[in-house]
């Protein structure tokens, strides 16, 4: 059977992701190989000291991505998508979107992005012994009740981004467990029960007396499909009115489970990192670890395995940034490079930096990085004056810096909990150019990193295979489903860390750390 045959007769499966920066469709086919594509640039907004996007934004973005990947498939085969075998999606995790009972967003949407829930996440992890961050559901509806906000008595329900467009799309208040498990901790297979008594307790002692079940959206597990494309959510995703309901939809799933399913990381000792935005790791964890630590989330793989995740908020936007001035430079030159040269010139030419990046040392913080104790960003960078200031050292460390806070949570694991990994698999825009981020990361972690060809499709091909599954899985599980049906031939390429690398990492980093004093110092 063609693509165009699998297309007509909706043997296809379509994942859409809301990232940070952007919107992303992947359609695969049976085989999960992809077979069209569409995106919609955006950007949040800062405003009234919330990181944010509007309805309007999250509206206009998801139909004019959607109406990309229709236009990709026209492109190419001539056709326009009417149905899908499964559909899914994704979103940034974690955030606040809170409704009345007539499902009118209450106060903005706020992001994974925001650290303003201070207070409230210290209060909960030290009530459950279980670390909440500042970023998730659970924290942002507690600061809201201890803050007195007008919205509160009025909330019936909250959801997270990729659960809300779930709910537009098929009215159904559902989240698959990995994203839950970033709302409220979970445990075996919903919420964890003696968790949600003790902070319906807390919440009623500030007058906050709706039941967190009624409150939070339901939880499943990839492979349950219990949801379909309403009419009115078929014409939300399409205004064009080609797009046909009844379309299965699997549980809508974080950024974080998407990345796992994408890398093939969803086994014990197994993990992934995923940079793009923001920079964070899971790792699946073969015991519960022995204490809980800020810096370190519990979450679940999709199918509700516990993971160790480090999350970090910024990567590749300080860096997108002088590559970005380093173009201008070129153009006014008279020697312009278009975006993917200029990535992979000056990506490939830190390969030649000394491996300390000659005492040159460089924060990324556009915001607050709770990980490295930075309240609020301020990108910065300082170097030894008998240091060597080249190009290609003043680079590496802007790559380094786009996983030295990382590097400082997963150390947590590797040194005081023993937690060892088997591999970790690396996506996202960080890895498009080949072997090098790939290479200083296996450094800076002194592990094995294998990128796959998929890298740069990231988590949108991720959340398509967990629509696929969710029809095709056959009644296996889902890593074996992976396994056998998706990955057992895909093209990886695999670099070990090389010890001058990690030595000299290992250099960068101490000088990180003792300059995140004059980081913290700039940002008041």
């Amino acid at each position: 059977m063609t693509v165009k045959e699998k297309i007509l007769s909706g043997k296809t499966y379509l994942g859409i992701e809301f990232g940070s920066t952007r919107i992303k469709a992947v359609l695969i086919d049976d085989s999960f190989a992809p077979v069209a594509s569409g995106s919609h640039d955006w950007e949040n907004r800062f405003e009234n000291g919330v990181w944010t996007y509007s309805l309007d934004d999250i509206t206009a973005g998801l139909q004019d991505c959607y109406k990309s990947l229709v236009t990709d498939v026209e492109q190419k085969y001539g056709i326009i998508p009417e149905t899908y075998g499964a559909m899914g999606i994704s979103g940034m995790m974690h955030g606040y979107m809170a409704f009345d009972k007539d499902d009118k967003l209450l106060v903005p949407f706020r992001t994974w992005r925001n650290t303003i829930t201070e207070q409230a996440a210290a209060e909960l992890s030290e009530l459950l012994s279980f670390n909440i961050p500042q970023r998730w559901s659970i924290a942002h509806l507690y600061q809201a009740v201890l803050k007195g906000e007008e919205h509160v008595p009025h909330i019936e329900h909250i959801n997270t981004l990729a659960g809300y467009i779930h709910y537009r799309l098929t009215g159904k208040r559902q989240v698959g467990i990995g994203e839950a498990s970033g709302i409220f901790p979970v445990d075996k297979g919903s919420y964890n029960k003696a968790y949600i008594d003790k902070v319906n307790g807390l919440l009623k002692e500030h007058g906050f007396d709706k039941d967190l079940n009624g409150v939070l959206p339901q939880v499943l597990c990839a492979g349950e499909a219990k949801a379909e494309l309403t009419e009115e959510g078929a014409k939300f995703l399409d205004p064009s009115g080609r797009l046909k309901a009844g379309v299965v939809l699997c549980p809508p799933e974080g950024d974080a489970g998407t990345g796992m399913t994408a890398t093939n990381s969803v086994l014990p000792k197994t993990g992934n990192v995923s940079a793009g935005t923001s920079i964070f790791a899971m790792l699946v964890l073969t015991k519960p670890l022995s204490g809980y630590y800020p810096e370190i989330d519990v979450v679940t793989t999709p199918d509700g395995a516990p993971v160790a995740m480090v999350h970090c908020n910024n990567c590749c936007s300080e860096l997108d940034a002088w590559v970005k001035m380093f173009g201008e430079f070129a153009a006014l030159s008279g020697n312009p490079l278009d975006k993917s040269a200029l990535y992979e010139t000056l990506y490939r030419n830190a390969l030649k930096g000394d491996t300390d990046c000659g005492g040159i040392v460089a924060y990324n913080f556009l915001s607050g990085e709770p990980v490295a104790g930075a309240e609020s960003g301020r990108p910065m960078y300082f170097r030894a004056p008998d240091g060597s200031f080249s190009l290609a050292n003043f680079f590496r460390a802007e790559l380094y810096s786009a996983m030295a806070a990382l590097k400082m949570g997963m150390d947590i694991l590797f040194e005081k909990e023993s937690v060892s990994a088997d591999k970790f698999t690396g996506h996202g825009g960080l890895f498009k150019v080949r072997g090098v981020a790939q290479q200083f990361l296996a450094d800076g972690l002194d592990s094995a990193v294998s990128v796959m060809k998929t890298a740069g499709e990231g988590g949108a091909w991720g959340m398509a295979l967990l629509a696929a599954f969710a029809v095709l899985g056959g009644g296996k599980t889902l890593p074996d489903f992976l396994e056998t049906e998706v990955f057992g031939g895909m093209e990886c390429t695999t670099v070990q860390p090389d010890k001058n690398g990690s030595e000299g990492f290992g250099r960068f980093m101490e000088n990180y750390k003792k300059g995140l004093a004059a980081q913290y110092a700039a940002a008041k």
